[in-house]
């Protein structure tokens, strides 16, 4: 299981002994969750074009569209339950997914620079998720989430950020979103400093927030792009999440 990385993005596509370009595709299937992407001039862009399909059509509420990468992946067999961030109670495994461990860190500083498009009914977000290899590995450290109702272009921007504790009953729930002096259509860098006994989050090497008690056992990065059809008034708007780099670098 590889700790470290230096993504650049300088290939001429997605390094795949990183990055899987699915999101959770256990609950649908790899061709129903594939990410619209392409990565040029050391750049990868995720993005929603008008006409991508919603991902688990049917039985995920509210309705979804989503483009995202994630570096590790696994699933039990068809039918089963086990299978990673699980988005309602006895959701079974449609498709089995193959051990793949990309980049599963535990503790470091982990950064993402990117920039997004956004509107309302669009999202964009950066979080780290236990490999839930067992059920109570499974919490997350949210290094940034903002939604393009949240925000007032060239100005501010909310930023969510924190932990989501989900079936570990170790960890505390503390999110909350922080009003921050920026224009996320611009690059920024969104990192974590995260210690067995706290993460430290911030935005363009500002300490921004620190939450006690995150996850102490090995995650995956996750990053994507989101839109909910029929929130937004704009149709035709293509939602994007652009990436200069990410990087994990390990404490010490």
């Amino acid at each position: 299981m590889r700790a470290e990385l230096d993504e650049d993005f300088d290939g001429p596509g997605l390094d795949r002994s990183v990055w899987l370009p699915h999101y959770l595709p256990a609950w649908s299937s790899r061709d129903a969750t594939a990410a619209a992407h392409d990565v040029a001039g050391s750049r990868l862009r995720l993005f929603i074009p008008p006409d991508q399909g919603l991902w688990c059509a049917g039985d995920h509420r509210p309705d979804m569209r989503v483009s995202a990468i994630q570096s590790a992946s696994f699933s039990g067999p068809v039918g089963s339950t086990v299978g990673q961030q699980p988005y309602r109670e006895r959701l079974t495994v449609r498709e089995e997914q193959p051990p793949f461990w990309g980049c599963t860190p535990r503790y470091g500083r982990i950064e993402m620079r990117a920039r997004a498009d956004l509107r309302p009914g669009s999202m964009a977000a950066f979080w780290l998720v236990g490999l839930e290899d067992r059920p109570e590995r499974s919490a997350e450290i949210c290094v940034m989430e903002v939604f393009g109702d949240a925000l007032e272009p060239g100005r501010w921007a909310a930023v969510g950020m924190g932990l989501h504790a989900f079936r570990d009953p170790h960890v505390v729930e503390d999110f909350t979103a922080v009003r921050l002096p920026i224009d996320v259509a611009e690059p920024h860098d969104y990192a974590v400093d995260w210690r067995e006994d706290r993460a430290d989050l911030l935005v363009d090497g500002v300490l921004v927030r620190s939450v006690a008690g995150p996850p102490t056992y090995p995650v995956q990065l996750m990053l994507g792009v989101f839109d909910f059809p029929g929130t937004s008034e704009d149709a035709q708007f293509v939602p994007a999440l652009e990436v200069e780099h990410v990087r994990v670098r390990p404490t010490g």
